[in-house]
């Protein structure tokens, strides 16, 4: 059992809080989409209101420890000043005695954001040293980075047991709830939706779901596994053959569940991954040698979108296709117009199939967009997060 903010004194006490502020840029250093930084927005704003020093902390990118400056978080520091109203001062770094005299110095109700995490490798490294030098300029800790939740980082787990006080952010709250809603109690039937390109990437999440869903529809290039595993020609497709064997072992596991398990019937297809390229669409059974599944076809997207017809439920991670690129965006789309018209609960989580649903226009009608891809797999794998699992033991000690 974890305590969320709104549970534990704030006023007054140094509050050190880790936000996911990893948000894309683009070459001149231009954020191009501000939507992690408007999620921590609901805890950010409680602290303030109740006179907390808020210190916010974040990664940026893979720095590798070193200082890059176009890692730096001084774009999220001016952003957030915006959506707050208020200036968000920098510190220079986020370890090291100017940053804890700039925290000696706040007054109830300040903000400050540390710079990058990543720029010192005891960050990735779990470092207890780094850890330390962390929790030093806090009282109370807060997690309400879903999205870096499945690591054991140090502002992530390493921190927690350092402090007086522990709890989640009202973003880890509500990514908790909606996946209990979503897979430990749901409304059924209960669909998942996976795609992808790596059937190994989210192999403990097939095998756990089979367990709890009544349909799984397989999209992606991680679906050609499958249709090789039932001896198809996929060509050149995108596919993990040596883990074909596997993937006939979950066609069969879930024909013996009972659960409904719908793949590819047609394809779009081309000789290379290039928006140029010459495209076709024919039926999985008939890929040529040297082409290429890259999308779903217009048959499949159809069959998809029927299988959602009855479903209370939907979690869906991972695109249909290579959806970046407009010809092999279709099947990805037309899910995401199906999804975002069903009258179920919906779920989105992965970066990439939040970016598809943003893209398709129906970021407004899912009923939960998670921000955290890997966070997301690693619950619907069946796994405990190490930094929720911090929280609990925070809470006993």
């Amino acid at each position: 059992m974890i305590k969320y903010i709104d549970e534990i004194p704030l006023k007054g006490q140094r509050v050190l809080m880790r936000t996911d502020f990893n948000v894309p840029l683009d070459d001149s250093g231009n954020i191009t989409d501000d939507s992690r930084i408007r999620a921590a927005l609901p805890s950010i704003r409680y602290a303030l209101e109740v006179e907390a020093r808020l210190i916010l902390c974040s990664h940026l990118g893979r720095p590798k420890g070193q200082r890059i400056e176009k890692f730096s978080l001084r774009p999220v520091a001016g952003r957030l000043g915006e959506l707050i109203d208020r200036e968000v001062p920098l510190a220079p770094d986020c370890i090291g005695a100017e940053v804890e005299n700039q925290v000696s110095s706040m007054s109830d109700g300040e903000v400050l954001l540390l710079e990058n995490l990543r720029y010192h490798q005891g960050e990735t490294k779990n470092d207890p040293g780094f850890a330390k030098a962390l929790a030093r300029m806090a009282d109370v800790y807060i997690n309400d980075a879903f999205a870096v939740s499945h690591r054991s980082h140090a502002s992530v787990t390493g921190i927690p047991g350092l402090v007086k006080n522990c709890a989640a952010g009202f973003l880890v709250k509500q990514e908790l709830l909606y996946f209990k809603k979503a897979v430990e109690g749901p409304a059924r039937p209960l669909v998942a939706i996976l795609g992808g390109v790596k059937i190994s990437s989210k192999l403990g999440a097939v095998k756990n779901i089979l367990d709890r869903v009544d349909k799984l529809i397989v999209g992606g290039a991680m679906a050609n596994t499958f249709l090789a595993a039932q001896g198809i020609n996929i060509g050149k497709s995108l596919a993990e053959k040596s883990l074909a064997d596997t993937a006939g072992a979950l066609i069969d596991r879930a024909r013996d569940k009972g659960v409904k398990l719908y793949l590819p019937v047609d394809c779009i297809i081309a000789r290379d991954i290039d928006a140029n390229a010459e495209t076709g669409t024919v039926p999985v059974q008939e890929i040529p040698d040297d082409w290429m599944a890259l999308d779903i076809g217009p048959a499949t997207s159809s069959l998809f979108s029927e299988a959602l017809y009855n479903v209370k439920t939907i979690v869906w991670n991972g695109p249909m296709g290579a959806f970046e690129l407009e010809p092999f965006s279709q099947g990805t789309m037309a899910l995401a117009h199906a999804v975002g018209s069903s009258q179920a609960i919906s779920i989105v989580g992965g970066g990439d199939t939040g970016l598809a649903v943003h893209r398709a226009g129906e970021a407004g009608n899912i009923s939960y967009m998670s921000t955290g891809g890997g966070a997301f797999l690693s619950l619907l794998e069946g796994k405990e997060l190490p930094g929720i699992t911090a929280l609990e033991e925070c809470i006993k000690k």
